[in-house]
């Protein structure tokens, strides 16, 4: 059924949400700014730094110190050297699955690779992620997911797109593309899911160990 499975990377390949959004609530309470997970999931998961910052000023009218994206970011980073994890059976299923694989994700260069590097993907990925900054507009917008498909080759209806955030489930779908909702990370867990008509995925799964089961032609056969 498909030629292409495009994963998201924060939230599904590796457990990181929930460190990201805890470190952005403590760093944002530092300059007076009182945010919880709830809004950071209901407003920044799945989208890029530079719409995370916006949607800041915007709303709490803060003009952001200038030092504070490299000070989060290498704070961040320090937390995922420690805290940060693969999802549990993602790497199984990066072994066993029968068509070419991908990750576009929101994430900047630097944070993507060395995040996969942590978990020990790095390699397995290598030559095939793709990120926002390398296409004009972010997610919920499709043109990460056009861009990845492009350059693998594959046309944006044999893609199967798997996501964990609304904001990359619409992006999917805009692409014209199936899109599975990962519902396992530690920032889903015991939280209710919003399924909105225009964020509905095809198919949800909570862990990695029924992947195939959702389509047992994606498994390799040897």
């Amino acid at each position: 059924m498909f030629d292409l499975c495009i994963f998201d990377c924060d939230g599904v390949l590796i457990d990181s949400e929930i460190i990201s959004a805890n470190m952005l609530i403590a760093e944002l309470s530092g300059l007076g700014v009182s945010i919880d997970l709830e809004y950071v999931a209901r407003h920044f998961l799945g989208r890029s730094y530079p719409t995370v910052m916006k949607q800041i000023r915007l709303e709490f009218g803060l003009d952001l110190p200038d030092d504070f994206e490299a000070r989060y970011r290498a704070r961040l980073l320090a937390a995922f050297e420690t805290d940060l994890r693969e999802m549990p059976g993602v790497r199984a299923v990066l072994d066993q699955i029968a068509v070419p694989w991908c990750v576009a994700t929101s994430s900047s260069p630097p944070r993507v690779n060395r995040s996969l590097e942590i978990v020990g993907l790095a390699e397995r990925a290598r030559g095939r992620i793709f990120t926002a900054s390398e296409v004009a507009l972010g997610k919920p917008a499709p043109d990460l997911f056009l861009h990845a498909a492009r350059q693998m080759g594959v046309e944006p209806a044999r893609c199967l797109v798997i996501e964990d955030s609304l904001t990359g489930i619409r992006a999917g779908l805009a692409a014209g593309m199936t899109v599975w909702r990962f519902t396992g990370a530690s920032h889903l867990k015991n939280r209710p899911l919003a399924r909105p008509v225009d964020a509905t995925p095809t198919q949800e799964f909570a862990s990695f160990a029924d992947f195939f089961h959702l389509d047992p032609a994606m498994r390799t056969s040897k």
